[in-house]
């Protein structure tokens, strides 16, 4: 028994149980070891709770038992500590995992935790750049860096978040092949979940990727990453990143200026130019639509502004 197990109030027979669900999670799943180490604090703070909610170590008779009322219970008290409705709906997810596990296994019914929905989620809005800024980040004459190449690297990036909407992943995973010839009108992408699309390749980010396959010291040839790091492996994302945040500094933008606020501004843009829902849909790759609705909340957030800022009634 770890140290960690040794802090969870819970009868042999349903701590055994937790061990494999964890194993099971670990091995068989292939968990990420971040969700992993949170399935594992949110079901050791669930037990620690019903340890003081029971009056004692829960076992699985206990849990069987459990109704609705005893998980908004515990949802209540972990409000109570501070926790917000992103952590609460995570904590949830991570009882509910484990209850599945024991019904497969005929321990328990798992229908109360399901009956429990779980807190709304607050809805951030995306924060897009200006357009006059957008343009000044995926500028070449804009980037910081000393090597021609690099510089034009960066740019060409930028440029494909801004002008075409793709995501980071997206543009690090083109190949060298991508945008080679100059009668390419439209840019294959593979998005999330292997899907791919058909983009439209604006001339300006043509230029970037040509002024960077110019410069650029390695083969960009079919098999190979198009954008490469400074020893020509692919591009790290982290690296784009950093240079991003570099950029902004200098540019003095705010620090939610970073390379995915450029595929924000990407849709943003298009919907204030008078662009339709479905074709952002389509264009950005979003399974759903109501994924791509939010950026009609950041569109009237704008105007809001404007108004407040210039209308003399405001």
């Amino acid at each position: 028994m770890t140290k960690r197990e040794l802090l969870v109030f819970a009868k042999p027979e349903l701590m055994r149980q937790r061990t494999a669900w964890l194993d099971a999670l670990a091995h068989e799943r292939r968990l990420a070891a971040a969700t992993y180490e949170a399935y594992e604090r949110d079901t050791r703070q669930f037990l620690l709770f019903l340890t003081g909610h029971l009056a004692g170590p829960p076992g699985i008779g206990d849990i069987a038992d459990l109704r609705p009322a005893d998980f908004r219970a515990f949802l209540a008290s972990r409000r109570n500590g501070g926790a917000g409705s992103r952590s609460l709906g995570r904590n949830l997810a991570g009882v509910r995992s484990f209850l599945r596990f024991l019904e497969r296994r005929g321990l328990v019914n798992a229908a109360g935790a399901g009956a429990v929905r779980a807190p709304r989620q607050p809805k951030s809005l995306p924060k897009p750049l200006t357009a006059a800024d957008a343009r000044r980040v995926v500028s070449a004459d804009e980037q910081l860096h000393e090597e021609p190449w690099i510089a034009a690297r960066n740019a060409a990036v930028l440029t494909l978040l801004y002008a075409l909407g793709l995501r980071i992943s997206e543009a690090l995973g083109l190949e060298g092949s991508a945008l080679a010839s100059p009668g390419e009108a439209v840019l294959r992408v593979t998005g999330k979940g292997g899907k791919t699309r058909l983009v439209p390749v604006l001339p300006a980010a043509f230029r970037a990727v040509a002024e960077y396959r110019r410069l650029c010291p390695y083969a960009l040839v079919p098999g190979s990453p198009l954008f490469r790091g400074a020893r020509g492996g692919r591009l790290d994302p982290a690296v784009l990143q950093r240079d991003m945040a570099r950029l902004r500094s200098a540019l003095d933008l705010p620090q939610t200026a970073t390379p995915h606020a450029l595929r924000h501004s990407f849709a943003t843009h298009l919907l204030a130019g008078g662009g339709d829902l479905r074709t952002i849909q389509e264009l950005l790759g979003h399974a759903s639509l109501s994924t791509t609705q939010i950026y009609t909340g950041v569109d009237t957030a704008r105007l809001l502004d404007v108004y407040d800022s210039a209308h003399p009634r405001a």
